[in-house]
């Protein structure tokens, strides 16, 4: 381990203002880490448990070089990534995602002591649109849109710094939990019924997807970073697969009531697949035991939240 005698073990976390970030901060910071972070410039400065947090651009590469030196960090978890191709302009995920994540791995390689862990963020969107219900790591990947091709690209020119770098590939399915946002399915669903809305729109009730709890996720990724499974790529997600009629049933329970579902037209696609499940059977051969928390678990502690937080702002 590249730490001395006087101070913790040190975590590089990008992409700390986000949604995986903030609780990736937390389990680290739990764990005994001294979390450095970056989050996006122009955004607010993130609430959360990171010892420093700094914004910074990975695309400026001295000041992402200039950060990277005072942080000399022990293990390294990129998560920063431009991810709403619909609501932003694909050169931007592709300039983000590629030579952003080639100047954080440039600069990680110019350290006199380089970390003995780095975890890429990828995607499971990146098998795209496959007919196979259950997918493992060799599946070969037919991404579909912007994000996912910048997300494969990511990874292959990861490649040319794996003889440098300890670097393993997570390719994460859906997960969810407090503090997503609403553009995402699950926490808008939750909303609508922590809300006491009468009627939801949504698309296919009967696909069913793959979805894990964040803090499962960020377990897995703190997991992934002891064991530095160098130049490995690891599918992150529970084996297990719910539709939508499953959730809506697993939150009318939590709720105490039904709500009124009409299919939007809009939200329905061709050819979808019907199950997508992952398997994370690679994953448990090399950090034993995934953790698993029961979807309804994972719903109920969301709804929960966004009760709590509507009562806090009536009084």
């Amino acid at each position: 381990m590249n730490t001395s005698p006087t101070r913790a073990p040190r975590a590089l976390v990008t992409g700390l203002g986000g949604f995986t970030g903030q609780h990736l901060a937390e389990h680290l910071s739990g764990l005994g880490y001294e979390v450095w972070g970056t989050f996006a410039p122009h955004t607010a400065t993130p609430e959360t448990s990171a010892q420093v947090a700094l914004p910074v651009d990975l695309l400026d590469a001295e000041s992402l070089k200039s950060f990277i030196d005072d942080a000399r960090p022990d293990v390294v978890v990129h998560l920063a990534a431009a991810a709403h191709v619909a609501n932003g302009k694909p050169a931007n995920t592709y300039l983000v995602n590629i030579v952003g994540t080639r100047n954080l791995l440039a600069s990680l390689a110019g350290l006199d002591a380089r970390p003995r862990s780095v975890l890429l963020a990828s995607s499971a969107n990146v098998y795209g649109n496959v007919p196979f219900e259950v997918l493992d790591e060799q599946v070969a990947p037919q991404p579909a849109n912007d994000y996912a091709v910048s997300k494969l690209a990511m990874e292959q020119m990861a490649r040319m710094w794996m003889d440098r770098l300890p670097i393993c590939i997570a390719r994460p399915f859906n997960y969810t939990g407090v503090g997503q946002r609403e553009d995402y399915l699950l926490p808008k669903i939750v909303g609508h019924y922590a809300r006491r809305e009468a009627q939801i729109s949504l698309g296919n009730l009967h696909v069913s997807r793959d979805f894990s709890d964040v803090r499962n996720v960020v377990a897995v990724y703190a997991q992934l970073l002891e064991a530095s499974p160098a130049g490995e790529t690891f599918n992150i997600c529970s084996g297990v697969s719910h539709s939508l009629s499953d959730v809506l049933a697993m939150l009318s329970r939590i709720a105490g009531y039904e709500i009124d579902v009409s299919v939007d037209p809009k939200l329905l696609r061709a050819n979808e697949v019907h199950r997508l499940v992952g398997s994370n059977l690679k994953l448990r051969r090399t950090i034993g035991r995934v953790p698993s928390t029961p979807l309804e678990e994972t719903l109920e502690w969301m709804y929960g939240s966004v009760v709590g937080e509507r009562a806090q702002h009536v009084t």
